[in-house]
């Protein structure tokens, strides 16, 4: 998610024949970019603001003060509740800031080159699709089996933030391998939202938004406009277009991003995409994510909270983040690996990717967004999910920091790959 200025040089020696191990990436690395500094060390912040938000939400929907609290979120302004403005506004612009990030690495960043950018795809793929089939088999041919996109997502802010707190510790390659993973992780869940949650679609509404869209690409493209102001109308009507078709609303934040004027040359201040994502960084990290978290997390722990969590849904959510997650990034990394497509960052180990996956374990916002769409109108459904939600991504976290904790240490080239280096 921030632009990286990280040239990579290629060993040239290849794999031991008969190992399963491929010499990692021979980087010159210089220095991060303000971008990704800003970015990630904001990150840690935001996250522990976020895990304190939640468990203010979670003692006040548990308090005396519960009904007049949960009834706060379903007042109607304007046609929709407060809780549908969060959800289908304020992340509408989480997802714009998304995808100016996501934009960011795809033109100038890790994800530029499209063999840097292959490992995180893989890392990706397969933390999407192990914790997808996980709970598709454990719910198979139910009602919830709905639900499979739920394990599927990953925290930003919780699982780079878990990360910011190890410091030194972990290489640089795993802060940049984790930010472009999430990124891809991300994207992955857009296209999830986009393609399995939408229950009506009016195709009038759907194509006039599209028409929009490619009306501000010709306006960036074509007509050479930079001022901010036509792109943001132009996504605030593509929103309200998005939001009457059935597809979800938060969808028109990432296409405004890419109809925004961009500059491949590192800090452009200029750029009207810099100046955005610049005014965006801090209210989506200290502001929307957070009245999220108090919009989301008001959940009711009745005194069937536990039998919920032996729930088909339940242990598919559970299993899916802590066990799927890992499993999953780390196989179709290894098998990428051992294949030749790809090869290990410099300065990262295979403990290193396990403990990445075991950060992507972390589902949290993403995850409580898709329960929404998944079971809408199902408030206990809905429930015992946040709440399975919830402990997995405590428990991947955890597990996560202390793995990594222990076994983070920088993985050092031997002194003959580094001779044998251009």
């Amino acid at each position: 998610m921030g632009a990286v200025l990280f040239q990579q040089v290629h060993a040239k020696v290849g794999p031991p024949r008969g190992s399963f191990y491929a010499p990692p990436m021979v980087n010159i690395q210089s220095p991060l970019s303000a971008t990704f500094e800003r970015f990630f060390n904001s990150e840690k912040s935001s996250g522990i603001l976020i895990l304190l938000c939640t468990l203010v939400s979670l003692a006040i929907a548990n308090s005396p003060f519960s009904e007049p609290y949960l009834h706060f979120w379903h007042l109607q302004i304007l046609g929709l509740s407060v809780e549908q403005w969060v959800n289908d506004g304020l992340m509408a612009i989480f997802f714009l800031f998304i995808g100016l990030e996501l934009e960011r690495e795809l033109y100038s960043g890790e994800l530029s080159d499209f063999r840097n950018a292959l490992l995180p795809i893989f890392a990706a793929a397969g933390g999407i699709t192990l914790p997808a089939l996980i709970h598709f088999g454990l719910n198979m041919s139910m009602p919830t089996q709905v639900g499979m996109g739920i394990p599927m997502a990953t925290d930003i802010a919780f699982a780079l933030g878990v990360l910011a707190l190890l410091g030194s510790r972990v290489p640089v390659s795993l802060k940049i391998f984790l930010t472009a993973l999430a990124v891809m992780d991300d994207l992955g869940a857009i296209i999830v939202i986009a393609v399995f949650y939408t229950k009506s679609l009016s195709t009038e509404h759907l194509m006039t938004a599209i028409g929009v869209f490619f009306l501000m690409v010709a306006m960036n493209r074509k007509l050479r406009i930079i001022a901010l102001l036509p792109y943001l109308i132009g996504g605030a009507i593509m929103w309200y277009l998005m939001l009457k078709s059935g597809v979800h609303a938060t969808i028109a934040g990432v296409m405004l991003a890419f109809a925004i004027p961009y500059s491949v040359k590192q800090e452009d201040t200029e750029s009207p995409s810099h100046k955005l994502e610049h005014i965006l960084h801090k209210p989506v990290a200290f502001l929307i994510l957070p009245i999220f978290a108090f919009a989301n997390t008001g959940i009711v722990i009745g005194s069937s909270w536990a039998q919920d969590l032996s729930s088909a849904n339940s242990m598919g959510i559970v299993a899916g983040l802590v066990i799927g997650k890992p499993l999953g990034i780390t196989l179709l990394v290894f098998i990428a690996v051992l294949l030749g497509i790809c090869r290990l960052p410099f300065g990262m180990n295979w403990k290193h990717v396990f403990g990445a996956g075991l950060l992507g374990g972390i589902g949290f916002t993403m995850s409580i967004f898709i329960t929404n769409l998944a079971f809408t109108g199902e408030a206990e459904l809905v429930n015992a999910s946040k709440i399975s939600i919830l402990l997995a991504s405590v428990t991947a976290g955890t597990i996560g920091f202390l793995w990594l904790l222990l076994f983070g240490g920088n993985a050092n080239l031997s002194t003959k790959q580094r001779d044998q280096a251009p």
